[in-house]
């Protein structure tokens, strides 16, 4: 049981950092400043909300979403970690790992000199990650509230063997419609195509949606802009620490048979992901780290 009170005692900021039980006694990290608004869920390390001030949220969340232990959060910022995708041996190990599906410890809570909320959770191995994956490490999310969102998932190894791992931070932004939006930046990158099998290279300026889509963009770390016409705003989607660029959305068949989708939401939603996966695996020593981050916010780059 995780009591709020103890945490806003230790680690709330007056007006600017508190915690709160929602949505079926989830606890949540709420975070207010001049910069923002933003909501993060204690379970998975999960930001639900992020909202830069004068503007409405740039992620998306399934209204059907489940909130409940041993199910992953849909939408938000979803931590695919130690693995994205299925488990490369066993497909009843969870999809894109367990991450997501444990409790985060809070670790600290600060302002910094740019007026931004600074959170750091973390995960380390236990009995419980050993049933999944053997190995000790220490997983660090660090979330900096401003203007701009930077989520940043840091990995520690701390056995004493080297190990490798794959992950993602599994980002779904909100859309007027699906059809109103371009995706700027990835013209002239090589491209797994997962629904096909097959590599392509990106011959467009603007990737368009059309249908359904899964597309790990390889080898780049180049930020991508969403220009979302009906909304009037450009999210720019930048990383560090990602080689691989995922863009999904499931089209009308394959969300009809998401349970916790409704029908119609790939219309009002994209994923664009930080990833590490396919050819660009991280693999740590001992006592080494590595960390990838997302880092989102309005483009504010005049468009001539």
């Amino acid at each position: 049981m995780i009591d709020t009170d103890e945490l806003d005692d230790k680690f709330g900021i007056e007006g600017e950092v508190g915690f709160a039980e929602l949505e079926e006694d989830l606890v949540f990290i709420m975070v207010s400043n001049k910069h923002a608004d933003a909501e993060i869920c204690l379970y998975g390390a999960h930001v639900t909300s992020f909202k830069p001030r004068g503007n409405m949220d740039l992620l998306w969340m399934s209204p059907e979403s489940s909130f409940e232990e041993g199910k992953p959060i849909r939408g938000g910022i979803p931590v695919c970690f130690p693995w994205f995708g299925p488990h490369k041996t066993d497909s009843d190990k969870p999809q894109h790992g367990f991450g997501r599906l444990m409790y985060w410890d809070v670790v600290s809570t600060s302002t910094n000199s740019s007026a931004e909320s600074v959170i750091k959770l973390q995960l380390k191995s236990s009995e419980e990650t050993k049933a999944y994956w053997p190995h000790d490490f220490v997983a660090e999310m660090t979330f900096v509230v401003g203007k701009k969102l930077t989520a940043t998932l840091k990995v520690t190894n701390t056995s004493g063997e080297p190990f490798d791992y794959t992950c993602a931070l599994h980002t779904y932004y909100s859309l007027s419609a699906i059809d109103s939006i371009s995706i700027e930046g990835l013209q002239g990158v090589t491209y797994y195509n997962q629904l096909t099998g097959e590599n392509g290279v990106q011959e467009e300026e603007k990737l368009e949606i059309t249908e359904a889509l899964t597309r790990h963009y390889l080898n780049t770390e180049t930020p991508v802009i969403i220009d979302d016409s009906a909304f009037r705003r450009r999210i720019k989607v930048d990383k560090a620490g990602s080689k691989v660029t995922t863009v999904w959305n499931p089209g009308a068949e394959t969300c009809a048979n998401i349970g916790d989708l409704p029908d119609d939401g790939y219309e009002t939603f994209v994923c664009v992901e930080a990833t590490n996966a396919f050819d660009y695996p991280i693999c740590i020593a001992p006592g080494e780290s590595f960390a990838t981050s997302a880092i989102i916010g309005i483009d504010d780059t005049p468009v001539f």
